[in-house]
């Protein structure tokens, strides 16, 4: 959520250039943009205690998908991996699997969404220039 860019845009300030986020104003106000964004990036650093367990990864949302990239590096500080393990890719299908049970990722009926999302998932990873 870009939250900043909403208020500086109801305060009537310009939004700084070095802002990657988009004012939510237009969306709240039910006058949603044409070119409004329909995918979702983020990266989660790590957290390994206790109950959460989440290692680093990145990812992207559409309505109907979440993929996600599970880099699985060691990165050297509290509550993160000891050592490096394999890469792994995740995909959830949202409209059959709302609670995100069952990863898709290899089944061949989605090997075209899969080359899609990845696409979206670099550009948007480009756009915030997340170069890791």
């Amino acid at each position: 959520m870009d939250f900043a860019e909403t208020f500086l845009d109801y305060a009537g300030v310009e939004i700084p250039e070095f802002m990657q986020g988009t004012s939510l104003r237009p969306v709240l106000e039910e006058r949603t943009p044409d070119d409004w964004q329909t995918s979702h990036y983020y990266r989660y650093w790590e957290h390994l205690s206790e109950p959460h367990k989440v290692v680093a990864h990145y990812g992207m949302r559409t309505h109907r998908y979440k993929l996600i990239y599970y880099y699985g590096e060691a990165l050297g500080s509290s509550n993160t991996l000891d050592e490096s393990r394999e890469p792994e890719w995740e995909l959830f299908d949202l409209k059959k699997d709302p609670h995100e049970l069952n990863n898709v990722y290899d089944v061949p009926e989605y090997a075209e969404t899969v080359k899609t999302l990845k696409e979206e998932l670099y550009r948007l990873k480009d756009a915030v220039e997340d170069y890791e």
